[in-house]
């Protein structure tokens, strides 16, 4: 019996990884690369790529449990639907999808939409799925030290409608909960869905001055020019990443992206604790950079 954590060199999955190391479950990592991959001692890597069925098919063999991070890349949606038919025909028991918050109202934005739409196919063919919907990454904002240190300036263009970020340690512990209760289980569970969410609705005024606070020192906002965000991000990014994420923060600004209580109350129980605040994040970040 056997977790296989998708995704396991990223960001979300490094941090899955983490949270289950230490617990009485066998663990795999996915990877394109398992001879480069950097993984937590005593992991086993296998090789595959959500982008390859027969890769997956192989990688499967002898796993229950699946947790299905699929890459932000153009068929994102097809890799994540062909991941999910073929835990489905290899007879996964339980499965930990990663979507995303407001994909359900973010029509027009295309990783919001296609999160949504594995959502629906989850649904349709009722598997055992945990559907977690993580907001915007606090830790995303590790990007802004330049702007901060140098130029005091935050410019994430999010508006003044509300973000509840969420910290990354927090989806790690939230998967890894999941993958081990379905893990653990007798027989397949019912679906569940978790919003992933931070306690509080920031802005860009907000986070500014939770900033300030943090160094020490005045930093304002830098404003919701979304044009030269797109810009900015072309020259690191492809054309159509650039654009998605100037959708994302369209709707950042317009509709916003705040939990509601009950989204809140549900996360902390399944946490154990409240989900960790984007001031307690600054101050961590603060901290680190003067050391550095």
């Amino acid at each position: 019996m056997t977790i296989l954590v998708t995704g396991s060199t990223g960001t979300i999955g490094g941090q899955v990884l983490a949270h289950l190391q230490g617990l009485s479950v066998d663990i795999r990592a996915l990877t394109r690369s398992p001879e480069t991959a950097q993984l937590p001692a005593g992991l086993m890597a296998v090789r595959g790529d959500l982008a390859d069925p027969d890769s997956v098919r192989a990688a499967l063999e002898g796993v229950s449990t699946l947790f299905v991070l699929a890459p932000n890349v153009a068929d994102e949606l097809t890799q994540a639907m062909l991941t999910l038919t073929v835990a489905r025909e290899a007879g996964v028991k339980g499965i930990v999808y990663l979507s995303v918050f407001g994909g359900d109202a973010y029509a027009d934005v295309p990783h919001f939409a296609g999160k949504y739409t594995a959502e629906r196919m989850i649904e349709a063919l009722d598997l055992p799925a945990t559907i977690l919907r993580p907001a915007y990454f606090i830790q995303n904002d590790l990007r802004q030290k330049d702007g901060l240190l140098k130029a005091g300036v935050y410019g994430s263009p999010i508006g003044a409608k509300g973000v509840s970020m969420v910290d990354i340690r927090d989806i790690g512990k939230a998967a890894a909960i999941e993958l081990v209760r379905r893990e653990q289980a007798a027989a397949p569970l019912g679906r569940e869905t978790y919003a992933l969410v931070g306690p509080d609705g920031l802005t860009g005024e907000g986070i500014a001055a939770i900033w300030s606070e943090a160094l020490g020192r005045p930093v304002r906002y830098g404003g919701d020019d979304l044009a030269i965000m797109e810009q900015r991000l072309k020259t690191m990014l492809p054309a159509w990443h650039a654009l998605d994420l100037r959708l994302m923060f369209s709707r950042y600004q317009t509709e916003g992206a705040v939990a509601a209580a009950d989204d809140l109350a549900r996360l902390t129980k399944l946490l154990g604790h409240a989900p960790r605040s984007y001031a307690a994040f600054a101050r961590e970040a603060a901290a680190q950079w003067a050391t550095a």
